[in-house]
């Protein structure tokens, strides 16, 4: 592979490694009233630095991160408890009552007091629908669909009021795996340089990730890239994930998805697709970018 290659995979893997550690670190204190700078610090950064590439990996200021996250831990305490909206704005260090409400309803569209009665009349007439593995615009599939569960999660979420929930059951075995799919035409994304972006937890996971593969239309692999090299395992909080990978002209399929190898439990949450330029590196798997010899070499075992 030439030096250039490995020099940029080197630094994309720094500033994914970095942002991921950011995440990390805004989940574990995302109720601490801390300023920027304690991040940095903790992290060893500045905080031009780790705003700057923050931004430009998740499309969030640090800031709105934060308050996104807050208002949807928000969302969770209104859906899921009695706590007073005067509490829970105070628990999520809002200046006031009406300073909550107002950051509220700019991203629910609802006042909270609104919100609550609202949503948990509509969890209440929807009932157990959301644990039969119906789940609109997705299928599940795999080696044994059978052996997991998909459903939308209301209780546990990263952003909005609600998350996509994969789950083994007690019937899977080693090297069985499920998945959470869609699949959508390529005919917007030709020629382009697609990422495919998302917040994702696991709960004993054997292992776990994002995954995106483009076909042509006689259903061959054209582009590929399922998190092996870089795959979610064990337990973690909320982090966020990135695929990119070139849309070539004889694309015609899209498919994209959470996997789930063997036990375990994932979430994801804030699916996102944009374009980006050539500048950011492809995650491909299918080695599109070595730099192959042009003739074959030993071929009588000669060579040590």
């Amino acid at each position: 592979m030439p030096f250039f290659s490995i020099l940029q995979i080197e630094v994309m893997n720094l500033y994914s490694a970095l942002v991921q550690q950011i995440v990390d670190m805004l989940e574990e204190h995302v109720l601490t009233d801390w300023q920027l700078e304690h991040f940095a610090e903790k992290i060893g950064y500045s905080k031009f630095h780790l705003t700057r590439k923050f931004k430009e990996e998740t499309g969030f200021s640090i800031g709105e991160y934060i308050r996104t996250r807050r208002l949807a831990i928000a969302a969770q305490l209104l859906l899921h408890t009695d706590e007073p909206i005067l509490n829970i704005a105070i628990e999520l260090h809002f200046q006031s009552q009406e300073a909550f409400t107002r950051a509220f309803k700019e991203l629910y569209k609802l006042p909270p007091g609104k919100y609550r009665s609202l949503m948990q009349g509509l969890l209440l007439s929807e009932g157990n629908q959301m644990t039969k593995n119906q789940v609109k615009g997705w299928i599940l599939s795999g080696s044994n669909p059978s052996g997991y569960t998909m459903k939308v999660d209301t209780e546990v979420f990263h952003t909005g009021s609600r998350s996509g929930y994969l789950s083994a059951n007690e019937s899977v075995v080693e090297g069985q795996f499920g998945t959470m799919m869609q699949v959508f035409s390529a005919q917007n994304w030709i020629g382009k340089r697609m990422k495919m972006s998302c917040f994702m937890k696991t709960n004993n996971a054997h292992r776990a990730g994002a995954w995106v593969r483009i076909d042509k239309e006689n259903g061959d692999l054209v582009q590929f890239d399922n998190m092996e090299n870089r795959s979610i395992m064990g337990t973690t909080d909320w982090n966020y994930y990135s695929i990119v990978l070139d849309v070539p002209e004889e694309s015609t399929a899209i498919n994209f998805g959470v996997l789930l190898v063997g036990s375990g439990e994932v979430w994801i949450d804030g699916v996102k697709f944009e374009e980006v330029d050539l500048s950011v590196p492809t995650t491909s798997l299918m080695g599109l970018d070595l730099d192959l010899p042009l003739e074959p070499v030993n071929l009588g075992f000669d060579d040590l």
